[in-house]
């Protein structure tokens, strides 16, 4: 499957997470939907693993690494993303998704110092900041003192979905630095140990995310198996894929087209709506990831550089 299939397969597949995750919540807790996704997932890529032959790095440092992707790649951002929906509707989440490429940048620039900041850099960052107060609305929440519980609820889940998207930056930059540049591990290789690690993780801490009561019918059952074999499982193997091949920066363009999957099938399928700021704030986000990601330039700006 070539890799441009992959990460259009990506974009539906990962926008479409976000419908799976709001059914499922209708009959298991926010953990039981994260613990599910990510157990499936790492079951479905064992299976991969085996049948496709794949030999795992001996180095104990890799696994290491990889112990740190898991959990803050997969274990805190599917938590925080399931969490946030039970406040948030399924196409708002998906918006903030699609600001994991302006974390990638900051991740990318201050933190691991991967790529180095220029002006058009720094210009998407701050648009890309304004598009998330913009999708926010802060004056909603001193305009509407009377619904203080409910919106304080609806700023949580939001701040949630932020926090999930800081954590794929994270991600995105930290593989770049310390796992692919090595080129130790292979596609399959790599998304497996990521979604084994948290699966493990998450197998550690199920009496503290998954107990609780479990209300299964026929739509929610479905949701969580394609959550976890396609959306984590296959999907990540995709992930991967295009990781190796394009790197961490065009990987992440995936979130242009995840929002337009996550937004139309919570509208169609939910009967969702958005007010009028999610959607200008997200067209502050796609205007600072062309600039943060040199894809759009401004006369006189040169291209950002690498170290």
């Amino acid at each position: 499957m070539a890799v441009t299939a992959q990460f259009a397969a990506l974009g539906i597949v990962w926008g479409s997470s976000f419908l799976f995750m709001k059914v499922a919540l209708g009959g298991i807790s926010f953990g039981q939907v994260a613990w599910t996704r990510l157990v499936l997932g790492g079951l479905t890529l064992a299976v991969i693993v085996l049948v496709t032959r794949t030999r795992l790095p001996r180095t104990p440092s890799v696994y290491l690494h990889f112990l740190v992707i898991g959990v803050v790649g997969c274990v805190i951002p599917f938590l925080l993303f399931a969490w946030a929906e039970q406040y948030v509707s399924s196409g708002l989440a998906s918006i903030y998704n699609a600001v994991t490429p302006i974390t990638t940048a900051l991740m990318a620039t201050l933190v691991f110092r991967v790529e180095r900041l220029n002006r058009d850099r720094v210009l998407g960052v701050v648009a890309g900041i304004l598009g998330v107060v913009v999708i926010i609305g802060p004056w909603s929440f001193v305009a509407n003192d009377a619904a203080h519980g409910s919106l304080f609820t609806e700023l949580a889940g939001q701040l949630a979905c932020l926090g999930s998207a800081v954590c794929y930056g994270f991600t995105f930059s930290y593989l770049r630095r310390f796992v692919t540049s090595k080129g130790t591990v292979g596609g399959i290789g790599a998304a497996f140990l990521q979604i084994a690690s948290g699966a493990v993780v998450m197998l550690l801490i199920t009496p503290f995310v998954a107990l609780g009561p479990i209300e299964l019918n026929l739509p929610i059952v479905l949701c969580l198996l394609t959550l976890g074999i396609v959306g984590t499982g296959v999907a990540y193997f995709w992930n991967m894929n295009v990781f190796l091949a394009w790197g961490p920066t065009a990987t992440s363009t995936v979130t242009y087209v995840t929002p337009v999957v996550g937004v139309a099938l919570g509208i169609l399928l939910l009967g969702e709506h958005l007010s009028w700021n999610a959607p200008l704030g997200a067209l502050l986000v796609f205007l600072g990831i062309l600039l943060a990601q040199g894809r759009l330039r401004l006369p006189g700006s040169s291209a950002a550089a690498k170290v």
